[in-house]
């Protein structure tokens, strides 16, 4: 068409929703009766919206949108040619705009182009032990808005003929997730962190017999113990992979070439020039020395920039000796190996009495404690050490919050980890804050962590 799609979640609420359309400028609109509600709510705020094709139109919606032509999808498509001339577009040209999660603040629209498709295969192929193979079937709980579930799964699926299992949940949970597997024959699946740590915590997960062809995941690191349970559960070792809405699918494993070492991510996905650098200076670093992941630039999976935001765009960007590099705002190592670390975001490395300590490692402690179900941890300022760590924590069923549980939880890393890595304050919440993708949003774990900090200040005046 020469238009530019920007794909939603129907889970979105008034303000998400509004925000993306708003910003983005959006004109038309394909969307569902079940949708027309919240549209209802936001359309005064979308000067720009013309057009809604409604599947499934139920009687007088237009009425309900002043302004706004409002046409019965099904009824619009019977009345249309059969063939269709496609527009000359070339691979550099916009194609899709794909809002990021929101964990570090307000979604920004990432504007990619044609050959986005194109370049994310040889990371999908790879993080699914060489897709496609015969009977292969992929599923992901992932919502298609998401790029996770999008471009690492329902496109590649298609682009190669491999049969993709669409299903989603009202509410994920485990045993709806290993009945689906068991029941639908999927052999590939991709599986955020959230949805393996929830399934982990499933009893009898090995009695579902399962044999997977892969497993894939990526967002945030998986430990050892949630690699070793996902062997015994899957049939088939968790190819962890690396990516944001910007750059994605840089970086994967692939347990059909080498075995994965926990702790690494994988190396950089063929056609992908992934180093770590110095952020200032666009200088690569030596092997195990910290500092930012970037991605040298032309890369197919690049975005062209974010919509209406050049600023931000420029400040994605460094220029190095060896070239342009995009920024992606994570720490990380390189090992001699050639093998990549993620230690955090920049914003989630805690600094402690000296020490640089990222949440990854601590969180999967924290996870084979039995009473704690999800945790996310963040730095808490402290007068004395600058940051102390602190861990936020959801409960399993069965457990009570208290004191004696949260030294119980902060010992329990004490005596598995670093001295200096547990947490020294642990906090139980009701609900783990997490953004539509099932990623942890440490900005607002912080937002409590300081506003504790301010707490205590006061208390001790």
């Amino acid at each position: 068409m020469g238009c530019v799609s920007l794909p939603l979640f129907t889970l979105f609420g008034p303000e998400a929703l509004a925000h993306r359309l708003r910003d983005s400028g959006a004109c038309a609109l394909i969307t569902q009766a079940a949708s027309l509600d919240v549209l209802t709510e936001i359309a005064g705020e979308l000067p720009d919206l013309r057009l809604i094709m409604c599947k499934h139109m139920p009687e007088g919606a237009e009425a309900r949108f002043a302004g706004i032509e409002v046409v019965d999808y099904d009824a619009a498509l019977s009345v249309q040619p059969e063939s269709f001339p496609a527009c000359d577009t070339s691979p550099a040209d916009p194609a899709i705009l794909i809002y990021t999660s929101g964990t570090t603040g307000n979604p920004k629209g990432a504007l990619h182009a044609h050959q986005v498709l194109l370049g994310h295969l040889p990371g999908v192929e790879v993080s699914h032990n060489l897709l496609p193979q015969p009977g292969d079937r992929l599923w992901t709980p992932a919502d298609w808005a998401w790029i996770g579930g999008l471009l690492d799964v329902l496109m590649p699926g298609l682009y190669h003929g491999v049969t993709v299992v669409a299903c989603r949940f009202h509410k994920f949970t485990a045993r709806a997730a290993f009945d689906l597997i068991r029941d639908c024959g999927i052999q590939n699946a991709f599986l955020p962190p959230t949805a393996l740590k929830l399934m982990r915590l499933e009893p009898g997960a090995e009695s579902w017999a399962l044999k997977l062809r892969s497993v894939a995941s990526g967002g945030e690191p998986l430990g050892a113990e949630l690699l070793e349970w996902g062997q015994r559960v899957f049939g088939t070792t968790i190819n962890e992979f690396y990516g944001q809405t910007e750059c994605n699918m840089i970086v994967s494993s692939c347990s059909a070439i080498e075995e994965p070492q926990p702790g690494t991510m994988g190396r950089p996905a063929p056609g992908h020039k992934v180093a770590v650098i110095d952020h200032d200076t666009g200088t690569e670093l030596a092997p195990m020395v910290e500092g930012e992941i970037a991605v040298l630039t032309p890369d197919p999976v690049m975005f062209l920039g974010y919509w209406n935001n050049p600023e931000a765009t420029a400040a994605k960007f460094v220029e190095g000796p060896r070239g342009r590099w995009l920024l992606t705002g994570d720490r990380g190592v390189l090992h001699t190996d050639g093998r990549l670390s993620f230690l955090g975001r920049d914003d989630d490395v805690i600094s402690s009495a000296g020490y640089r300590i990222g949440p990854a490692e601590i969180e999967d402690c924290l996870l084979k404690h039995p009473a704690v179900h999800l945790a996310g941890v963040v730095g808490q300022p402290d007068p004395l050490r600058g940051h102390i760590v602190t861990a936020f924590v959801t409960l399993a069923e069965g457990f009570t919050p208290g004191p004696a549980l949260a030294d119980e939880i902060s010992r329990h890393v004490r005596d598995r980890l670093a001295a200096y890595e547990y947490p020294r304050a642990v906090h139980f919440i009701e609900e783990m804050p997490m953004t539509t993708t099932g990623k942890i949003i440490r900005a607002e774990l912080r937002k409590r962590a300081e506003e504790f900090s301010r707490q205590s200040e006061n208390s001790h005046e």
